[in-house]
């Protein structure tokens, strides 16, 4: 059954009966988008600087990403991975020219399941290279992997775990940007180091070089793996391919990375990079890393399917063609020197790489505030509140509020948006 424009029911109606409600969504209904702007339901137009939470790299609606993904549709859609598709080889062989080191992908869905990718090779790793069961991975606190069973127990925020005990074994935290603290809670049991080079959802922390290299040497010294979750930060969004080469220590090579959100432009496409690195066997029979992963070691369904992968292909090209990388990094500097410029006594720290920027509320001045005097999070009312003047802005945490906007955001866009901001602050 199909309605009209006429007898739709409200959207709300529709969610409240048929949609679970894992999600508590602000009171918007979006129905299209062009470029950095997108428009509601009634035609309200909004400036999107949350660009799908770092998805839509090149915006909404890009031509050339619309006419890839119709392309493919038109010519083969799906196979499943029982068969070779000339995408899937192109897209492999472009992310391990992007990164530069020698390696093999696998390709998924979602951030989520990249990154259990990475969770099943380290214990791989760790199972065949020792003869002691080698398993548990060193993640850190305030990290976000993603809500998968395993991945909830990799994510060190509390708040995601909750009500989902007992908690997937294997998993430990550490305090981010503290080498000694990976040290304390390292075992026998120790395979591998998963961080994200910039932590996002805990309101854009990055990692310092030192912090880098020296999680590099350490997992060198004790024959450990390190992975990067580059799922928010990689594919262009610091203004470099790889987002721990936006950090000053462009030296360090990971042994395994995960990809996810902006790499297919708003397509859902997922994968990892391994490193082709030599590895040895509790038997001591020589090995390559990515061997690890022999067949029927892992799988999925639709991962690295023609359309995904042509997507995928389209946008890697366009940030490519239109220079979106060295805009990025441009652009980015821009924004974080406005909003420095703003000189509220409401903004404590505004951090960023490229367009992954926050904006982190002074927590002693914002309780003065109307944003102070809630039970709801100021950084929640703060995007609220730029919502209701015209600008579309994601939270992290209690007080940081984010920029992650298409990468070919203009500074004219960046002017209005800093504009918007400032006068909300001066309301609130």
């Amino acid at each position: 059954m199909h309605h009209s424009e006429r007898d739709q029911p409200p959207i709300r109606e529709l969610y409240d009966q048929y949609v679970l409600p894992t999600y508590a969504r602000f009171p918007l209904c979006l129905a299209r988008g062009e470029g950095s702007r997108v428009w509601d339901e009634a035609g309200r137009e909004y400036l999107d600087f949350g660009a799908g939470i770092a998805v839509c790299s090149l915006g909404h609606a890009h031509p050339r990403l619309t006419e890839a993904i119709s392309r493919q549709a038109r010519t083969l859609g799906h196979t499943s991975n029982l068969y070779y598709t000339r995408p899937q080889g192109e897209l492999a062989q472009r992310l391990v020219e992007l990164v530069g080191v020698p390696g093999r992908c696998f390709f998924c869905n979602s951030g989520a399941e990249a990154n259990e990718a990475l969770y099943k090779l380290a214990r791989r790793f760790g199972n065949l290279t020792s003869t002691g069961g080698r398993h548990e991975v060193i993640t850190f606190h305030q990290s976000f992997h993603g809500r998968t069973l395993a991945s909830i127990a990799a994510t060190g925020q509390e708040k995601v775990r909750k009500g989902f005990e007992p908690l997937t074994p294997g998993f430990v935290q550490a305090v981010y940007n503290d080498l000694a603290s990976v040290e304390s809670v390292a075992t026998e049991r120790t395979a591998a180091v998963l961080l994200e080079p910039i932590q996002g959802e805990s309101g854009i922390v990055p990692a310092t070089a030192k912090f880098l290299c020296g999680l590099r040497r350490l997992c060198d010294a004790r024959g450990w793996l390190l992975m990067f979750d580059e799922v928010q930060c990689g594919l262009g969004r610091t203004g470099d391919w790889c987002g721990w080469r936006s950090l000053g220590a462009p030296e360090v090579e990971p042994d395994a990375v995960s990809w996810a959100k902006g790499m297919a432009g708003s397509f859902p496409m997922g994968a990892i990079w391994v490193r082709d690195r030599p590895v040895t066997m509790h038997t001591g029979e020589a090995a390559r890393l990515g061997d690890l992963y022999g067949p029927g070691s892992h799988g999925t369904t639709f991962g690295g399917n023609p359309l995904g992968c042509a997507a995928a292909l389209a946008t890697l090209d366009t940030i490519t063609d239109e220079g979106l990388l060295a805009h990025a990094a441009e652009v980015g500097a821009f924004a974080l020197e406005q909003l420095r410029g703003i000189g509220s006594s409401l903004i404590g720290e505004v951090r960023g790489v490229g367009l992954m920027i926050g904006v982190e509320l002074d927590a002693r001045t914002v309780s003065d505030t109307a944003l102070g005097k809630s039970e709801r999070a100021p950084s929640l009312q703060l995007v609220d509140c730029l919502q209701a003047a015209g600008l579309l802005a994601v939270p992290a945490g209690t007080h940081v509020m984010r920029w992650l906007p298409a990468l070919n955001v203009t500074r004219t866009e960046v002017e209005r948006a800093v504009a918007i901001l400032k006068r909300v602050l001066a309301e609130v």
